[in-house]
């Protein structure tokens, strides 16, 4: 198959969100869904930068083509940084959106909304064929919510209220959350580099 830039990942919903911002570049972009055979790279880095380029290298391996991989995750401050690098999986295997929000909450039940803050953290890789890895990162401030609010997005954007406003990820419009979501500017960074090459 024809692809200029690899997603490490099989999330259709990260693609659309990548293309989004991205789009605009002259590049076929595939997903591991059209790599079937593709290895599950397991993110067993001890940081968000270790799993994204461990992740963008292994499958630029593996294709041979140019690869994209992203490692974000949420830092609440009151729980010390969880769940961090594993938010994916805070609620345990298998990965699950509904459960990890649910066990957010309830390890926050008591805590204030002033001592709610948060960020989410997101390291963009891109891998060449030729061993040679490039990385973008960024965040966004904000706080956790009480209770879930909204139907856009995936993760824990139905509880994260970005700095400055009132609404969740998950009620924002996919433009307003890309301009200013941790992925949103990690992937302009990303974009200024793949744009460079």
């Amino acid at each position: 198959m024809k692809a200029d830039l690899v997603i490490a990942s099989r999330n259709e919903k990260k693609k659309r969100e990548l293309l989004q911002v991205i789009g605009d570049l002259d590049l076929e972009v595939a997903t591991l869904n059209e790599f079937p055979q593709a290895p599950e790279v397991e993110e067993d880095g001890m940081t968000f930068r270790e799993n994204a380029v461990k992740k963008a290298r292994e499958i630029a391996d593996f294709t041979g083509r140019m690869t994209l991989a992203d490692d974000s995750g949420l830092e609440v401050d009151a729980l010390g940084g969880l769940p961090g690098v594993h938010s994916a999986r805070f609620a345990g295997e298998p990965s699950n959106d509904e459960r990890n929000n649910q066990k957010l909450l309830e390890m926050l039940e008591g805590v204030p909304a002033q001592e709610r803050t948060a960020r989410f953290r997101c390291v963009i890789a891109i891998a060449f064929p030729d061993g040679r890895v490039e990385t973008a990162e960024d965040t966004c401030e904000g706080r956790i919510g009480f209770t879930p609010r909204g139907q856009a997005g995936f993760g824990y954007d139905p509880l994260f209220i970005p700095d400055g406003y009132d609404l969740t990820f998950a009620e924002l419009s996919p433009e307003v959350k890309n301009r200013i979501s941790h992925r949103g500017k990690a992937l302009q960074k990303a974009k200024k580099l793949l744009q460079s090459i």
